[in-house]
């Protein structure tokens, strides 16, 4: 699930990386088909293009790199190939199914998970394990909860899996239920999988499914090919090929396409651009499910991101409303609700559900602005000039009649900068000296000493 990098880009700055997209014919690494960048500078391209991986933005994990106009020799691609061979886990999907169906046939005390190689363990392999840390007497329970086994790859821009906290992903699923959602595309949310694969094996009259997707390998040792699909969400790559896929299709093509919801929770650290590539796809995916009545639809949806990202997913999908939901983590220090984390989570459902049918828990002080149609949080006052209810953060934010609009508390209009800020801040105008006569305020373009000469 999300969490991840809070000061990703928000788009290309001057000296910035722009995405140009997956490209046809791209050439591959452990993460699939490469992405394709270019460097930019006030909005233009500067440079060669080159491909780079989708999946890690830190080259320290994955070190993938190619111009685009380069021409690779065969030995080169041999070795490449090679490479992403050696860096394919060690089982296949259907080896680790088969490997689980034995795994629970043993007594628990025969029942080991390696640590070190996150792995469940059969008698046989033990000795190639023997120096590894690994944990005895797995119980069925831990088998059914395999986010709580494994431990969470906190890689912030890749994985980056902090957990929903049980409250949110109860919540998330009550909400679903009420919403009448029978079938649940889960992208990058394991937990919520989990929690929905749990009560169906436990009572009989729940009927809610869910199809993980997911970069981790690992859920393939607790999952069927029908449960889980490893997936990359930042190339649309599905690693078990047409099967994979088909495995994707089926699930939303099962009535009609009818009453499937896709719940995503992507790294924030992730390239907004390629993940809202992708999530098209998916909906596209879902759009072929009934070839008359969905074509101007869009897959009903849950985005579960932070909220200084609003605008940028509004650009690719102008029909999504952001939440006053705070959702919480498990295992980050940041994202927890009230006052047990050091602040409340900048982290909000964004959806293409119609507001007023998301019903936030009042207990948690949520209430209902019957003027903006939706719930709202406790803090967040409707402003009339705005017509509104303009806060981001739960607090309750103020309107500032130069700026036309509300702003956070702690900010103060500066005249200057003409604009709303923070009280500390340097002013963009005033600091910056001419770079002729090295005095403020005035541009070289004005300066008085260029008139003298």
């Amino acid at each position: 699930e999300g969490g991840g990098a809070m000061a990703a880009a928000e788009g290309p700055a001057p000296g910035e990386l722009a995405l140009l997209g997956p490209a046809p014919g791209a050439p591959s690494c452990p993460h699939g088909p490469a992405l394709l960048f270019v460097k930019t500078s006030q909005g233009k391209e500067e440079g060669r293009r080159f491909y780079a991986c989708s999946a890690c933005r830190d080259r320290k994990d994955c070190n993938f790199f190619q111009w685009e106009d380069e021409k690779v020799s065969e030995t080169r691609l041999a070795a490449r190939e090679e490479y992403n061979r050696n860096h394919q886990p060690s089982f296949t999907h259907r080896q680790n199914v088969d490997r689980y169906k034995n795994f629970v046939l043993l007594p628990l005390s025969k029942r080991r998970f390696c640590q070190e190689c996150q792995q469940l363990l059969l008698p046989a392999e033990w000795e190639t394990h023997s120096d590894h840390q690994f944990l005895c007497d797995i119980t069925t329970a831990q088998l059914k909860s395999p986010s709580q086994l494994l431990y969470p790859l906190e890689n912030k821009k890749t994985n980056a899996q902090y957990l929903f906290a049980d409250r949110s992903c109860q919540f998330l699923l009550n909400l679903l239920i009420d919403l009448g959602f029978r079938r649940v595309l889960s992208v990058g949310t394991p937990r919520l999988h989990e929690m929905i694969q749990s009560k169906a094996s436990q009572e009989e009259e729940f009927s809610v499914r869910s199809l993980l997707l997911d970069i981790d390998f690992r859920y393939s040792q607790f999952y069927t090919e029908d449960e889980f699909c490893h997936y990359n969400m930042f190339n649309h790559h599905f690693f078990g090929g047409e099967a994979a896929r088909e495995t994707c299709r089926k699930f939303l093509f099962e009535e009609n396409g009818e009453r499937v919801i896709m719940v995503t929770d992507p790294p924030f650290g992730g390239l907004v651009e390629a993940l809202a590539s992708s999530f098209k796809k998916l909906m596209a995916m879902w759009r072929e499910t009934k070839k008359e009545g969905h074509d101007n639809k869009e897959m009903p949806m849950f985005w579960i991101f932070p909220y200084f990202f609003e605008s940028r997913i509004l650009d690719f999908f102008p029909s999504f409303n952001m939440m006053d939901y705070q959702v919480d983590y498990d295992n980050h220090a940041l994202y927890k609700h009230g006052k047990t984390g050091r602040r409340q989570s900048p982290v909000r459902i964004f959806t293409n559900l119609t507001p007023s049918m998301i019903v936030l828990p009042e207990e948690e002080g949520y209430r209902f602005c019957t003027v903006c149609q939706r719930y709202v949080s406790s803090g967040n006052q409707h402003c009339e000039i705005c017509n509104s209810c303009t806060s981001k953060d739960g607090r309750r934010w103020k309107h500032c009649v130069l700026c036309k609009k509300c702003v956070k508390p702690s900010w103060f209009h500066c005249n200057n900068c003409n604009c709303c800020t923070l009280q500390k801040h340097s002013c963009e105008k005033t600091d910056v000296g001419c770079f002729v006569c090295g005095k403020a305020g005035h541009k070289r373009s004005a300066c008085p000493s260029l008139s003298c000469s």
